[in-house]
């Protein structure tokens, strides 16, 4: 009776590991490790902070087995133009830009003022990101870029030097590195800024001496547009034109960008190439090429300097072109919406003249 017993409690013993190990977070005794001691070390030694105090906050951060699974299969790579580009450009998500557009029209006219960025690529990004706002993330950041900085080989060097930023972040703005929020990466706010972008970037746009980019909009508005200003948007440029393939082959892969490619071939390069059509730039403009699959073919579309600049936010080239084409939709209903707005009050005052 008694070996029955240790082999069920043996058996149990195997289920309940099992059932941790599947889990989204599973304990370890994070402090001790040895790479983690290593970078507690370097924080003391190059940042002073205490080492008891770094000890005691990552005996409380949590690795979690989700975050590993998201950041090995976002949506970017996983999905054809067609079906990423319907996550984005949705009925819903056009309204709610034109709504937090006309509710923040002075703070997204006074950004644009100061730093020349388009008011529709402002909100299409917020809107992208977070669905203006709503959806900023459920993970603890200290979790998310402790998980990935000890647990994800592929990119911890990465993720370390923003655990170290968001560790000095916590210590200039004097908040607790467990109160704060985010993606799985780490990204923070209504525009989502990384720990390292979040030092360089972000601004406190509305005076009240703080850089609160998650539930302030003219922080998180202001902090938008100095990122694209920071990294060389160009006023009143177009962004992308597209263009048809005439000849057959004539476009091979190396030709393409799937990733953030800063414009080196000019517009007659590719139209040399095969492309034909009317572009809004002139033959000697740099440009990349976009190869972009629909359902029933492929679209060929050239990105300049504006759409690198975007490419900089987050380097699929399938956001950039989701967040142009978002702008383009929320920039046409917002017009509409204003236009209608204007006809309506103008029919009231003619109405009460008469």
């Amino acid at each position: 009776m008694l070996s029955v017993l240790r082999k069920s409690y043996a058996t149990i013993g195997i289920l309940f590991y099992c059932l941790l190990s599947n889990n989204s977070s599973f304990a370890v005794s994070l402090e001790k490790n040895p790479e983690v001691q290593k970078f507690i070390k370097e924080m003391v030694q190059k940042h002073h902070f205490k080492q008891s105090e770094l000890e005691t906050l990552f005996s409380q951060v949590e690795i979690k087995q989700k975050i590993l699974d998201a950041i090995s299969r976002p949506a970017e790579r996983s999905k054809a133009w067609y079906e990423y580009r319907n996550i984005f450009l949705t009925e819903k998500r056009i309204n709610g830009g034109v709504k937090f557009w006309q509710e923040n029209s002075d703070i997204i006219r006074y950004a644009e003022k100061v730093y020349g960025i388009a008011p529709e690529v402002i909100v299409a990004i917020i809107g992208v990101e977070t669905y203006y706002g709503r959806l900023q993330g459920n993970y603890r950041v200290i979790d998310a870029l402790s998980t990935l900085a000890f647990k994800y080989p592929k990119r911890s060097k990465f993720f370390r030097s923003e655990l170290k930023h968001f560790l000095l972040m916590s210590q200039d703005e004097k908040f607790d590195p467990l109160t704060k929020k985010g993606s799985y990466a780490g990204a923070m706010g209504m525009g989502q800024f990384i720990p390292s972008s979040y030092q360089s970037y972000a601004i406190d746009f509305n005076g009240d001496g703080k850089k609160n980019i998650w539930t302030n909009n003219a922080d998180a508005i202001g902090s938008v547009a100095n990122y694209f200003k920071r990294h060389g948007w160009k006023k009143n440029q177009p962004v992308t034109d597209k263009l048809t393939l005439a000849k057959k082959n004539a476009i091979v892969k190396k030709d393409r960008c799937t990733r953030s490619c800063k414009p080196k071939l000019s517009v007659a390069d590719y139209k040399q190439k095969g492309l034909q059509g009317e572009t809004s730039v002139n033959d000697k403009t740099s440009a990349i090429l976009l190869i972009l699959k629909q359902k029933t073919g492929k679209e060929y579309w050239l990105g300049y300097n504006n759409f690198y600049v975007i490419s900089r936010y987050n380097h699929s080239t399938l956001y950039s072109m989701a967040v142009y084409q978002l702008s383009q939709e929320i920039k046409q209903a917002y017009q509409a919406a204003e236009k209608a707005s204007t006809q309506k009050t103008h029919n009231e005052q003619l109405k009460t003249k008469s």
